[in-house]
């Protein structure tokens, strides 16, 4: 395969991997307004951290500083084309790079991309609104669950596959930490100190929804959302498709039916081993936002090694 070809390939499925888990990182924040009394004050822009737009935000809006709208932050997060990283840069991109490869997959993805951009022309700045947010985010998912599905069931399982299954698998496992991320970055500041335990395990159990992990939870660890629980189960848990240590997981068994390239597999390693000496109570007593930024650049060498050790050629 064309090295060309892969480097496509690789990046549709990561392009679509991160639209649904942008749509799903602004229900976080969408999900704790609907729960959380209105004397509780939440703060939207260090959602924009969380996905590395922080200085262009910053460049774009500057009388906002840390006040920006709800409105502000979700139409970046979502339409702003001048954010490399929206929901609508996402699929314009999938969509860019499936036009030039279109004879290697099936004519219905083509149609289910189409299908979201479109839909995104035609209701975005209507699903920034409170009202028809979480509509906008949940057919936003589903679209992106669609192109998925089509890739998994009607493309045959050669090199090209693998290289799309690695791209959603590392997309998830970044866009998982990144979530996280978001619970754990004071998007919720209590009136009264007492309440913090409660309301952080409201934001916590917001992540899990916005991952569809609440029920898998439940059945898994059968316990209160907690921080330390649901840092277990989001990090480590080797079952759940979107935990981190799932998709290293899955990566993991991508590698060995490509052509060897060691750097690679050391990088990918080096996560690895991270994600599982990782001890989430500490975590948890500590400022988990900390850890994901260390998980976020070490899958970002991982990326670079692969790039280097098959796009580059």
């Amino acid at each position: 395969m064309l090295s060309r070809v892969a480097d496509n390939l690789y990046w549709f499925s990561r392009y679509v991997r991160r639209a649904e888990n942008t749509a799903r990182l602004v229900g976080v924040g969408s999900l704790l307004q609907l729960d959380l009394p209105r004397s509780v004050r939440f703060a939207w822009r260090p959602m924009v951290d969380t996905v590395g737009a922080g200085d262009a935000f910053a460049e774009l809006f500057p009388s906002t500083g840390d006040d920006a709208s709800d409105a502000e932050v979700v139409r970046f997060l979502l339409l702003d084309e001048r954010n490399a990283s929206s929901l609508r840069s996402s699929v314009d991109n999938a969509r860019e790079i499936l036009r030039g490869i279109r004879d290697t997959l099936p004519q219905e993805v083509w149609e289910a991309i189409n299908d979201l951009y479109l839909y995104i022309e035609a209701n975005g700045e209507r699903g920034v609104s409170r009202r028809y947010r979480m509509e906008f985010i949940a057919r936003i998912a589903d679209g992106c669950l669609k192109v998925s599905g089509l890739l998994t069931a009607n493309v045959s399982r050669d090199i090209g596959f693998q290289f799309l299954r690695l791209g959603t698998a590392i997309e998830q496992a970044d866009m998982t930490t990144r979530i996280i991320d978001a619970g754990a970055s004071g998007l919720v500041t209590p009136r009264n100190e007492d309440d913090r335990e409660a309301f952080q395990n409201m934001q916590w159990m917001a992540v899990l929804r916005s991952l569809a992990a609440y029920q898998m939870y439940r059945r898994h660890v059968r316990q209160r959302v907690s921080v330390e629980h649901a840092l277990r189960f989001l990090l480590q848990n080797s079952e759940f498709p979107r935990s981190v240590q799932f998709c290293l997981a899955r990566a993991q068994s991508i590698l060995p039916t490509m052509p060897a390239r060691p750097g690679v597999d050391r990088g990918l390693n080096r996560v690895v081993g991270l994600i599982r000496n990782a001890d989430p109570a500490h975590l948890a007593a500590k400022n988990p936002a900390d850890f994901m930024d260390e998980i976020q650049v070490h899958l970002g060498t991982f990326h670079a090694a692969l790039a280097d050790g098959y796009f580059c050629g």
